[in-house]
Parts: C-alpha cells; structure tokens; sequence
C-alpha cells in the first residue's frame, strides 16, 4: 500500500505527489523544515516543535498561512491515513514557487510537504550498542538556530562521518563543538552535563529543552557551556539528543573511546527518563 503525503492541501499517494519545479525550496533552499517524532500513534512534544516552527518562519520573513492547529491535525490525519505507531512527522514549509529571482517574490504562495517516516525509536540498536564520532570542521552558515531546509554543509558532515564507520560528526569551530551534523552534542563529567548554551551558533533542540527539564530529577547539575574536543575525549560519557535519536550514548569519537567504550549509566537513565516523557505525548509543565 503506497505510504500518502501531504502537498499544498491534499492527501495524496506519494507517487502522485509533485512539487514545482519553480519552488523556491528546490531552486534557493528558501525554507525551513521539523521533523516530530511519533510513538505508540501520538506526536511527541508536537507544540515545541512548531513553536519552533514559527519562530524559523519569523527569522526568514517567511509565511506561514496555517495555524498550530491546522498543522496538528494534518500531522493526525497522515499518522491515521499510514497507520504510523512508531517514527516520525516531517514538515517543510517554503517560499512557494516563483520565476528564478533572488528577491523575495511578490505574489508566491508558501508550498507545504507533509510526510511520514516509520523509525524503531524505542528499542533503537544503537540505544544499546551506542553509536561513533567524527569531528569535522563546521562549515554552515551563521544562523544555525533557523532549522533551514539548507543541509549541505551537515550533508557532507554526516558522510564523512559513515565514510569513516561513524554514525555522526560533531562540528568543530574556535576549538570548540558547535553541535552534531543532526543533533545536540552533550559530554558528561563528575555527574554534570555539558552542553553549549543557545545562540545564532546552534540549533535550540526541542529533546535538549526536554532533557533539561528533568536534569534535576537526573540527579545531576548541568553546565551551560561550550567544550573542546579534548575535552569530549577526557569525558566519562558522551551523548547526543534529536527527535529522533531521543538520548544516544556516544562510545567513541575519532576512534578513541569514551569512558569505558560503552554505554553508561548517567545517559541509559536520561534517556529511559526520556521515553517516559515521549509516551505522555512530551508535554513539559
């Protein structure tokens, strides 16, 4: 049975799903995008992530003609019409389609592209295995807190990164990590995260935001800081968070090993604290 998308209004196969050639996403990268995970058929954190959303679209002056509202129920309805229990909700939202001009065109309407992806979240392999590391130069643009459809740059990063037996590059910049090509990048030492504090340098990471708020019930302190790579490999644990990694063990970054090469306490209990959030819908407060 073909999976059904989500184009501008309809509910379609997605062999019957087409998008001009003119739009302005496919020509400029002239759009932003989330991606919102699904489990046991409920969205997870859904109103963070398009509060998120409409914040991307502010930043680019980009509209956004449909209301939270609307996009919930269109993210529903795909959940329903694919029978979808577990993975995840991607939204694009662009400029529209419009003769090849750089400046913004006067009388686009903004293209939205709904579909959904089916992921093993909860019992990911990996969740037990942990996953690899490659740091690469960061090479994006300076606003990386707009969550901009223009991925090249993570792109190459993250080939890199399985070109090298790695499943993620963390970013380097001033000697520093920036973040992971797709996720938040975190280290662990004496029981105290560590992470970079939000700016235009980074993306603020809706399973970041959640992760935080239970850092207290964690028993463990958080420090809001950037971190070198050394100081990565010097960590007890290393860990990333994205929507649909929730909270993954790192084990090794350039081929040395974090800690003791394995999966460690400190993040098996944020992510298993994680999962209980994600099944009530992820709702904070």
């Amino acid at each position: 049975m073909s999976r059904i998308v989500y184009v501008n209004g309809a509910y379609l196969p997605e062999e019957q799903a087409t998008v001009s050639i003119f739009d302005r996403g496919f020509i400029f990268g002239d759009g932003v995008y989330e991606a919102t995970s699904v489990i046991d058929g409920v969205l997870v954190d859904v109103e963070a992530h398009l509060a998120r959303l409409e914040r991307s679209c502010r930043e680019i002056k980009l509209s956004l003609p449909w209301s939270r509202p609307e996009l919930v129920a269109i993210h529903r309805e795909l959940i329903k019409r694919n029978g979808l229990n577990e993975g995840s909700v991607y939204l694009q939202v662009t400029r529209g389609a419009a003769d090849r001009e750089f400046p913004f065109p006067k009388q686009a309407a903004s293209t939205l592209v709904m579909f959904t992806q089916a992921r093993r979240l909860l019992d990911a392999p990996a969740a037990k295995t942990g996953i690899k590391v490659v740091s690469a130069p960061d090479l994006r643009w300076a606003r990386r807190d707009i969550k901009s459809v223009n991925l090249l740059a993570s792109v190459l990063a993250k080939q890199f990164a399985s070109e090298n037996g790695a499943q993620e590059a963390w970013m380097l910049e001033d000697g520093v990590v920036t973040e992971g090509g797709s996720s938040t990048a975190w280290i662990v030492k004496d029981r105290t995260l560590i992470s970079r504090p939000l700016s235009e340098k980074v993306l603020p990471g809706i399973t970041r935001q959640a992760v935080l708020a239970f850092v207290a019930e964690s028993g463990f302190t958080f420090e809001q800081r950037a971190f070198t790579l050394q100081e990565a490999l010097a960590a007890d644990e290393a860990f990333i968070t994205s929507a649909t990694n929730f909270v993954m063990p790192v084990v090794e970054i350039d081929g040395q090993p974090i800690g003791k090469g394995v999966p460690g306490e400190t993040v098996g209990r944020l992510r298993a604290l994680y999962i209980q959030f994600a099944r009530k819908g992820g709702a904070l407060g």
